[in-house]
């Protein structure tokens, strides 16, 4: 009887409902869906048996395929370009794109509504392949590991987001500002920028992602083996059965699947320290007061 009363006295909203059950059992069913591919991939590549079932653990567990990366002189020289393009490239995005959004939150600024529209209109069209391969090459970036850091240093997307959470930023605050003194460029350094450290964490971490995995411009743009980044050199490796010779015996499989976590491991070992800005950040622009 005493748990009958419990039950009938427990709230509404304590109460787990048929629709609460559902979600679970959906969310828990997709995040299978995204961690076994995860996991299986990792346990292949410490497996010294390449196999194409699933399995749990590695049947005979093994280092050499990430011995063997580690120790392919040819991938140090692209390795070193990737982090030297991911670095400039993030840090030029977050420049143009803090700059560009501070700019677009000036209502007074003449033009303003002109150069925003001007900005979308290039999210939707663009000019395409070959005016755009002309345009690098008259720069000089072909052939040249710098159009990765100018070419995703400029993203209108993440300009757009940035602008959107500037907008969020409660106006009262930029009319104490002013009233005090201060000038547009002191406003964007002492209160925007302060405020902002969940916007330039989450679209820091999209401008580097998109530098350190692009492989087409590379392949488009570059044919010179000292200018290829990490991404590039790893895939030829692998996939064009350019393997080293080391003092292993690796499968192919084994390796293939080692590159791939070398390939992500950057960001997985980055990414638990910026979550909690991550989280923060995927809401922006989401609501305004």
């Amino acid at each position: 009887m005493a748990k009958e009363k419990e039950i009938k006295t427990k709230k509404p909203s304590e109460r787990t409902s048929l629709f609460d059950v559902i979600n679970y059992i959906v969310f828990i069913f997709i995040g299978l869906i995204v961690i076994v591919p995860i996991w299986k991939v990792v346990v292949d590549s410490f497996n010294k048996v390449g196999v194409y079932q699933f399995q749990l653990w590695p049947s005979q567990f093994t280092l050499d395929g990430y011995r063997t990366i580690i120790q392919t002189n040819a991938l140090y020289r692209p390795f070193i370009n990737s982090v030297i393009t991911t670095i400039l490239g993030t840090l030029l995005g977050l420049v143009l794109s803090t700059l560009g959004g501070y700019v677009l939150v000036q209502f007074d600024m003449p033009g303003r509504g002109f150069f925003a529209y001007f900005l979308m209109f290039t999210m939707i069209f663009s000019g395409g392949m070959i005016p755009e391969y002309l345009v690098m090459k008259q720069l000089g970036l072909v052939n040249n590991m710098w159009i990765l850091v100018f070419k995703h240093g400029m993203n209108v997307y993440n300009l757009v987001l940035m602008r959107n959470f500037f907008e969020g930023i409660p106006g009262s605050l930029y009319e104490a500002a002013r009233i005090d003194g201060c000038s547009p460029m002191r406003i964007f350094f002492t209160i925007v920028l302060p405020l902002s450290k969940a916007a330039l964490a989450s679209i820091g971490l999209m401008f580097s992602v998109a530098v350190w995995n692009d492989y087409t411009t590379v392949k488009i743009y570059i044919t010179d083996p000292t200018q290829t980044n990490f991404q590039y050199k790893l895939r030829n490796m692998i996939m064009d059965g350019d393997t080293p010779n080391t003092a292993y015996e690796v499968s192919q499989n084994t390796l293939f699947n080692a590159g791939i976590i070398s390939a992500i491991l950057p960001f997985m070992v980055l990414y638990p320290f910026l979550q909690k800005y991550f989280v923060k950040g995927v809401n922006i622009g989401a609501v305004k007061e």
